[in-house]
């Protein structure tokens, strides 16, 4: 008896450490990718990018930014009439989605093509071809902090079928079921899967951050995320200033930013429906809003 009570809370003490050092989710934004594919088929880029978003949810890796927040910033923010995100502004409009990662892209290749075997089919009346569909997409993987490009690579996707000849009428990609048994849609889910597990790959170079939402009267703050980034209760985080943002001279580009450690913090209560936490501040009195919130080490 005394076995099994031991055995019990053995079991027991293992998953409470497993549910309170559950993987963090970092944030990422997918922009719409553009369409390079000269294909006629309308809304690929949009298509093809809205895949992976769904990919990149059902992973349940990642907190991923809706589209309508991107579009709204890069409007706000006059980034280019075209409203597709560039290399260049990625890290502009990362940072004030307060993202991780941005992901910006284009699809180079999309459609079937059709070889002749010959031969006719008495029953049909038509000729046996072989069809080779094809996806290819381009995407850069950009650290919002840097700027830096961590990856830009192209990812493709082919599926070949023997059969009768058959002419896609209409794409539709809101529609998985009858869009994930074609041959073209198969050829996108391979691309869209490695996309996935680039992202994947890449995303452990980039740690992970919250970000002080704002300071109550009580001693408590509120920060981003919450129960939605597998935020809980009990969680220490340390809080950082960052300083001022370092450019090479030679290039241009970003070099990143010094940070300042300005306080620790403890997860009290989860807020806001999950987008959020309350945590109470265990060391630091010059915390402000935009501060951000990294794992205590």
């Amino acid at each position: 008896m005394k076995l099994n009570a031991i055995v019990t809370v053995l079991i027991l003490s293992l998953l409470c450490s497993f549910s309170t050092n559950a993987q963090l989710k970092k944030r990422i934004a997918v922009s719409r990718f553009e369409d390079r594919s000269g294909t006629g088929y309308n809304h690929i880029g949009d298509g093809v990018a809205d895949m992976l978003v769904t990919a990149l949810v059902k992973s349940g890796k990642f907190s991923v930014i809706e589209r309508q927040e991107i579009e709204k910033v890069i409007e706000e923010q006059k980034l280019g009439e075209s409203g597709l995100v560039t290399a260049e502004t990625a890290p502009k409009v990362g940072k004030l989605l307060g993202v991780e990662m941005m992901v910006v892209g284009s699809v180079s290749e999309f459609g079937t093509k059709e070889s002749n075997m010959g031969g006719n089919i008495p029953l049909f009346g038509g000729s046996v071809t072989t069809k080779t569909a094809r996806a290819v997409v381009d995407i850069r993987l950009i650290n919002t902090t840097t700027g830096e490009i961590l990856s830009a690579e192209k990812k493709e996707g082919s599926k070949s079928s023997t059969g009768i000849s058959v002419r896609y009428e209409s794409i539709d990609f809101s529609n998985a079921n009858s869009w994930d048994d074609t041959d073209i849609g198969k050829a996108c889910r391979e691309a869209i899967d490695g996309c996935v597990e680039l992202i994947t790959d890449n995303f452990q170079k980039i740690p992970w951050s919250g970000r002080v939402l704002k300071l109550n009267a009580d001693g408590t703050l509120l920060m981003k995320p919450g129960s939605e980034g597998n935020v809980s209760t009990g969680m220490k985080f340390e809080v950082f200033r960052v300083g001022e943002d370092v450019k090479d001279p030679d290039t241009g580009l970003s070099l990143g930013a010094e940070e300042t450690k300005v306080g620790e913090i403890k997860v009290v209560e989860d807020a806001l429906k999950g987008k959020a936490s309350k945590a109470k501040i265990l060391e630091g009195k010059d915390i402000k809003s935009g501060d951000i919130v990294r794992e205590a080490k």
